[in-house]
């Protein structure tokens, strides 16, 4: 009795086991650790900035309701809220596809029957990845930008420790961060640039958004996945379907023959009485 208890459970975890997606699993996991490491760094990175535009560069917040830089980032931020929350659901539902792809294909002659509406769901969500996929890639395009930016900072800040002399300056009115009219200019061989480049807000900010853009790059690789797995899902999906209905012709052709064959034994019996 133990053995064939032991036996059950093995069975039953094997079972269980193998109707696990592992591609979508995968895919999932990739997924979340993309979207926290833009969500999470993105957000540090953009505290970091308006931290290093106000000890700095002295840029002040608006008075007034302006668009300003301090409140783009805001709505940076914001939006990466709303990332982490849609992105967050948006794993769970592919996840929930995944097993039930799995569950139509393995238990295509059970209780659970394939259904167009099946389908319909399997190419929306393909729809819909797609267009993430382009998203992310934009996403990844503008968080390149910042990198870019303090990468030319940290340059510059290298340049002016070894080169004695140098006439550097850095004015963020050439990246659009503040208006023309406003001459925040830091220059070399002031004690404001000297504290800036020796600072941890430069170093670890610059770090951050090369982690932010590690992300979404990761991001888009799981959309990718996402893509190729879903898009094995529905044609395996749609060849089970044709099997089914091939399967179900068949044994209706079959039975009408039993029945004619049924029928012409009793006629021959009937007048062999």
């Amino acid at each position: 009795k133990w053995e064939n208890a032991e036996k059950g459970c093995l069975e039953c975890c094997i079972k269980c086991l193998g109707g696990i997606p592992y591609p979508s699993l995968i895919a999932t996991i990739l997924l979340y650790a993309g979207v926290a490491l833009f969500c999470g760094c993105g957000h540090e990175a953009l505290s970091g900035t308006v931290t290093i535009l106000q000890n700095y560069f002295e840029v002040v917040r608006s008075p007034v309701d302006a668009l300003d830089v301090f409140t783009m980032i805001d709505i940076i931020k914001y939006v990466i809220y709303g990332i982490a929350s849609a992105f967050f659901v948006y794993g769970i539902l592919l996840m929930v596809e995944g097993f039930f792809t799995s569950g139509a294909i393995k238990d295509l002659y059970g209780d659970f029957k394939i259904t167009t509406c099946g389908r319909c769901v399997s190419a929306w969500f393909i729809m819909l990845t797609y267009i993430f996929m382009l998203a992310w890639l934009g996403v990844t395009g503008f968080t390149s930008i910042p990198v870019f930016i303090y990468f030319n900072i940290w340059n510059i800040c290298q340049n002016a420790t070894v080169l004695e002399g140098t006439s550097l300056c850095l004015d963020p009115r050439q990246y659009g961060i503040i208006p023309l009219s406003d001459a925040k200019t830091v220059c070399a061989g002031t004690e404001k640039f000297y504290k800036m480049c020796e600072s941890n807000e430069l170093n670890m900010t610059f770090h951050l958004f090369v982690c932010a853009l590690a992300g979404a790059g990761a991001a888009v690789i799981a959309m990718i996945h996402y893509l190729m797995v879903l898009s094995a899902n529905w044609a395996y999906v749609k060849d089970a379907c044709r099997m089914q209905k091939y399967e179900d012709i068949k044994s209706k052709e079959e039975q009408e023959l039993h029945d004619i064959h049924s029928t012409r034994s009793k006629e021959r019996l009937n007048a062999y009485t």
